[in-house]
């Protein structure tokens, strides 16, 4: 039994999921406690449990999922049978919760602070123009700029940051005791993801509040929490203070994690050959899914795979009289052949609308674009076409880029079939090499999307923009969705296919943290300009722009930087 002076007890919670093969444990006899005052880090691998022990105690689990046994006591009441109307005035009032994914928790037809509002007027805090006042305040604290405007706006109208920095607003608008936040930074800038936490910590000191913090970023939890619990399967494998757990960990998963977390390990290191998965990609003569237009002795060439020069692109402002917003601004840069280039930047800062360019998804206003040395800047029609065959994309969001009702067999060798490339039989045998060299087993080609873990399914879209032999493959935060030990897999999987195919990235993030293990050479963006390109050791070792600094500095990981 956990100490009476703790805030939140849970004690010997386990909770079980309905399936159709019977029921399955997702939470096992898993004990912790919160003191006033205290962050608590909860930290694994998807399906761990860690979402579903703090989903209990609030009680937002979905239908099929049950409490199956013990006690979760917040105050010196249990939640776990606490009847309707005591959980409803606690929700929102007493404890505040920040889901992880904005984009669904968000009602898409109400304004932005009307829905920040909603819990000050459902607990009778503040009357209808008092509530408006304080959402406006609430999102300013959350870090949100010009938050009497977004007040006005709709979800759809802000980016994916802003709508986390609202959802962070309704949590803490009524300055809960307990604040239960999962995953709240992981869509957002190193510099953004500072101010929040940075804010969170000032209202736990300004309050007495306490946090509960689930959080695949070791870094993260080693900078802020008080204690960490580690889970992995439903269960709790360790738990202890940072110094505990992250200088002297005693589970072999712990360990695991820590060497998986890219916020605490340094420089991009070469991989073993026993890390590397088995490549068996097509590279023989007569190859039907080799590109035309491939470049003669193009592994030898001396000129750059991607150039870009002068890169302007300018948008026209709604109802601003012909006004126009640059969002990139004379950028340029090279990437040879066999480089990885990363440009990073906080989001606005033109990194995605500059890739965008680079793949000729739209036209830039003044520049030019060169692939082996030839201008493509004013490609249309059917050179435009066969360009994108050497020029592919891997997106963000593993869950949203893949076509739920395609098996994955049919989504591998869709741009095979879109180029006419190879005869039906010769499809189905590429896609199995894909597979084997994404290293997925061969048993999920007849399966579908929805079948697959986050981390399965951007491996399938590495095999699909592989597909159809490209040069260059432009990755816009393929990792930032994915925890930390699948990132490393997927970071793992792209330095052995480029350094075994000679393949160029053009890789966008917000992660330096990420960046500085896969890339070779670092832009840094900032509103729309290039302030600095160097390698990635001269970046990260000795930087020379003041944004690149702060950059920088804002990643997580000071804990360990300074044991």
């Amino acid at each position: 039994m956990n100490a009476p002076t703790s805030l939140l007890d849970i004690d010997s919670l386990s909770v079980t999921y309905r399936t159709s093969r019977g029921r399955i444990q997702a939470v096992r006899d898993a004990t912790l406690s919160v003191a006033p005052g205290e962050t608590v880090a909860i930290v694994g691998e998807s399906g761990s449990g860690k979402s579903t022990t703090v989903h209990s105690v609030i009680r937002l689990l979905p239908d099929a999922a049950q409490i199956a046994s013990g006690a979760i006591r917040f105050d010196g009441v249990d939640l776990a049978t606490a009847s309707g109307p005591a959980l409803r005035a606690v929700r929102g009032r007493r404890i505040g919760f920040v889901p992880q994914d904005p984009t669904v928790s968000l009602n898409p037809v109400t304004r932005i602070g009307a829905q920040v509002a909603e819990v000050l007027r459902v607990h009778g805090l503040a009357d209808r123009r008092n509530a408006a006042e304080r959402a406006v305040q609430a999102l300013e604290r959350a870090g949100l700029p010009d938050a009497a405007l977004r007040a006005q706006q709709y979800p759809h109208e802000l980016s994916g940051g802003m709508r986390q920095r609202v959802l962070i607003a309704i949590a803490i608008i009524a300055d809960p005791d307990l604040i239960i936040a999962d995953e709240p930074t992981s869509a957002l800038d190193v510099t953004v993801q500072r101010q929040i936490l940075d804010h969170l910590d000032r209202l736990k000191r300004e309050r007495g509040a306490s946090l509960l913090l689930i959080t695949h970023d070791l870094g993260v939890a080693g900078d802020r929490a008080d204690r960490i619990v580690v889970m992995s399967q439903g269960e709790i494998v360790e738990e202890g203070t940072p110094e505990q757990v992250l200088l002297t960990p005693q589970h072999p998963y712990t360990r695991q994690l820590i060497a998986a977390a890219p916020s605490l390990n340094a420089r991009r290191e070469p991989i073993t050959s026993a890390e590397r998965p088995p490549l068996v990609l097509q590279g023989r003569p007569g190859d039907p899914f080799a590109p035309r237009e491939a470049v003669p002795d193009a592994a030898t060439s001396a000129e750059p795979v991607l150039e870009v020069a002068g890169l302007v692109k300018e948008f026209a402002v709604p109802g601003a009289n012909g006004a126009v917003q640059r969002a990139v601004d004379g950028v340029g840069f090279r990437i040879d052949r066999g480089q990885t280039l990363a440009l990073v930047g906080e989001s606005g800062s033109g990194k995605t609308t500059t890739a965008r360019l680079a793949l000729r998804l739209a036209d830039p206003t003044t520049g030019s674009v060169r692939i082996d040395g030839v201008d493509v800047t004013g490609l249309r029609g059917a050179g435009l076409r066969q360009l994108r065959r050497r020029i592919q994309l891997v997106q963000q969001n593993p869950y949203a880029a893949l076509s739920p009702r395609l098996t994955i067999e049919e989504i591998v060798v869709d741009p095979l079939k879109a180029y006419r490339l190879g005869t039906s039989a010769q499809r189905r045998t590429r896609a199995a090499e894909l597979i084997d060299v994404v290293a997925l087993p061969s048993s999920v080609l007849h399966r579908k999307p929805a079948e697959l873990s986050g981390g399965q399914r951007q491996r399938v879209a590495i095999a699909r923009a592989l597909a159809i032999s490209p040069e260059l493959i432009v990755l816009d935060e393929p990792v930032s969705a994915l925890d930390v030990s699948i990132q490393h897999q997927i970071l793992t999987l792209l330095d052995a296919i480029q350094r075994e195919f000679g393949l160029s990235y053009l890789f966008i993030s917000h992660d330096l943290a990420v960046v500085r293990q896969i890339a070779h050479t670092v832009g840094v963006m900032q509103r729309g300009r290039l302030v600095e390109l160097g390698s990635a050791e001269e970046i990260f070792e000795n930087p020379q722009a003041e944004y690149t600094r702060t950059l920088l500095d804002a990643i997580p990981g000071r804990f360990l930087a300074t044991h």
